[in-house]
């Protein structure tokens, strides 16, 4: 094997141990008990500093999903099947609101955040706000995020976290969660059945 083959089975095999870890945060994420009431909240800015609470979004069903700008392979195939739901839900779309709420607020705040969601779907809110904020987000949603140093990565870190996508109802009532990797179509079926 020569030098250049065991560097590359060597950064193989560390995406692997990242992806690894993505997934075990994504199985950690606690949903709350059915009798238990579950009202999650946020307080973030928007790209352009505007605050964004959960009380602003009442009487629509939420997608949310927290992740980060940087991240190779996880939040941009869930970004992508959050687009798929909404082209799905047609004349209805506009009964939902699709949130990315950033766990890396240092990188992905400002106007770049907006792009970001854009470029998958125009109905996408990206939300980054303070450290403070983005740990109580994180918090009320029961999700769990942390940095982990990578010389490979962007900035010589990455962030491992919960990769699930939360439904939160109309009245702001915690719903259920998906999965990372739940078909779209799935996550359509079910939203269909709310609206």
């Amino acid at each position: 094997m020569t030098g250049v083959q065991k560097i590359l089975w060597g950064v193989a095999g560390a995406a692997l141990l990242v992806f690894a870890g993505l997934v075990l945060m994504a199985n950690r994420a606690t949903a709350p008990p059915a009798d238990t009431p579950f009202r999650p909240t946020f307080a973030l800015p928007d790209a352009e500093g505007r605050l964004r609470t959960a009380e602003e979004f009442s009487g629509k069903h939420l997608l949310v999903f927290f992740g980060f700008t940087n991240c190779p392979d996880v939040c941009p195939r869930t970004l992508i099947e959050v687009a798929q739901v909404m082209d799905g839900l047609g004349g209805q779309a506009d009964l939902v609101q699709p949130l990315f709420i950033s766990i890396d607020p240092t990188r992905d705040r400002g106007l770049e955040l907006a792009e970001y969601t854009a470029a998958f779907h125009p109905s996408i809110l990206g939300l980054a706000g303070e450290e403070a904020q983005t740990r109580a987000a994180a918090g009320s949603f029961r999700i769990l995020y942390e940095r982990e140093n990578n010389s490979g990565a962007p900035d010589g870190y990455t962030m491992a976290h919960s990769a699930s996508l939360y439904l939160i109802g109309p009245d702001g009532d915690w719903l259920r969660q998906f999965s990372y990797g739940t078909p779209a179509s799935e996550n359509l079926n079910d939203l269909k059945q709310r609206l």
